[in-house]
């Protein structure tokens, strides 16, 4: 079955789309459930959603935290 997962699961509050698919967690779960022709369907809208989608920044490790501190004073 295709499916446009990334293992990048994340929702996006203001959107309510996956950070990295674009579904929303309705499609992400009921996936399997619906037809090819649905599937492809959404698929087709997926990257005009993914442009809406605010990224997320990259967390800060505490390595590069304690970096940043040291050279900051």
């Amino acid at each position: 079955m295709e499916s446009p997962c990334i293992l990048i699961c994340s929702i996006d509050d203001k959107t309510g789309y996956c950070f990295g698919c674009g579904r929303t967690r309705d499609e992400i779960g009921s996936w399997t459930a619906y037809s090819d022709m649905e599937r492809r369907t959404i698929m087709a809208t997926l990257p005009a959603r993914l442009e809406t989608v605010e990224r997320k920044p990259r967390r800060e490790t505490r390595r590069t935290r304690l970096s940043r501190e040291r050279e900051a004073g």
